[in-house]
């Protein structure tokens, strides 16, 4: 099985060197291809005005001056000799979940895997900042080859991707598996943080308030991961509201 490994937050991200040790337990024929840069929040966007620059950092690493959608077309399409079985996109530095899969490189990387017909999945490790503790690498390289061969064996419907959360602690105090639908944050804690620079200009950054982190509703992402789960997500490509369509259906007829 060949695996493509991408992120979103560079080619020199720790997250990224757990995601390659994730791919060679489940393979020994795995090839990474990151962006260059850190390119969180950029989700599925492409490069059309600037040329792509690849560039190669060891033996079947590759780095993109570019977004990680363009890394997987990259690496689908010119660098691998053949298209890969798998791609695995993170691991995340951040929970992916809740709205995050909207704005997030990393499930973008995932999501144009789907569109391109490979098996994909989004792995995201839960962390504080504000604790000054590191992440919790060895909880996603411990527990996600395991989930990643279950779903495999099953198999992941066309057009459809996995989205794999971490919670935020060690490998053993991992509480289970919960196969979660996606979540809903409470916007109001997202807000302007102005500032002046050392000129007296004003800047401007997108921030959220400090506070208890939001458990959400039971049987969602935030709720497992609030309750030490890793949470297991399957999000499509198609974004059609089934029920809203056949009600337009009777206005429009």
């Amino acid at each position: 099985m060949r695996i493509l490994v991408t992120n979103d937050d560079g080619v020199h991200a720790q997250g990224l060197k757990a995601c390659e040790e994730i791919a060679r337990q489940l393979s020994d024929d795995v090839w990474v291809i990151a962006p260059e840069y850190d390119q969180s929040g950029v989700s599925h966007s492409l490069s059309l005005n600037d040329p792509l620059r690849l560039r190669q950092v060891g033996e079947r690493h590759y780095a993109v001056k570019g977004t990680p959608t363009d890394c997987v077309i990259m690496g689908a399409r010119h660098v691998l000799p053949q298209p890969p079985d798998l791609v695995l996109s993170g691991v995340n530095r951040g929970r992916n979940a809740a709205e995050d899969v909207l704005y997030s490189g990393t499930v973008a990387g995932a999501k144009e895997a789907a569109v391109l017909g490979i098996p994909s999945f989004a792995l995201s490790q839960a962390y504080t900042s504000a604790s000054k503790q590191q992440p919790y690498w060895q909880t996603a390289i411990a527990h996600a080859p395991e989930i990643i061969h279950r779903v495999l064996k099953t198999g992941i419907p066309r057009d459809v991707l996995v989205n794999i959360n971490f919670p935020d602690c060690p490998p053993g105090a991992v509480k289970g598996m919960a196969v979660a639908a996606q979540g809903k944050r409470d916007q109001q804690l997202l807000h302007i943080d102005a500032r002046h620079d050392g000129r007296g200009n004003p800047y401007y950054w997108l921030a959220y308030g400090r506070g208890a982190r939001p458990a959400g509703e039971g049987g969602t992402d935030l709720h497992a991961l609030n309750d030490n789960r890793i949470s297991i997500t399957p999000l499509r490509l198609d974004l059609t509201d089934p029920s809203f369509l056949t009600k337009l259906a009777g206005v429009f007829p």
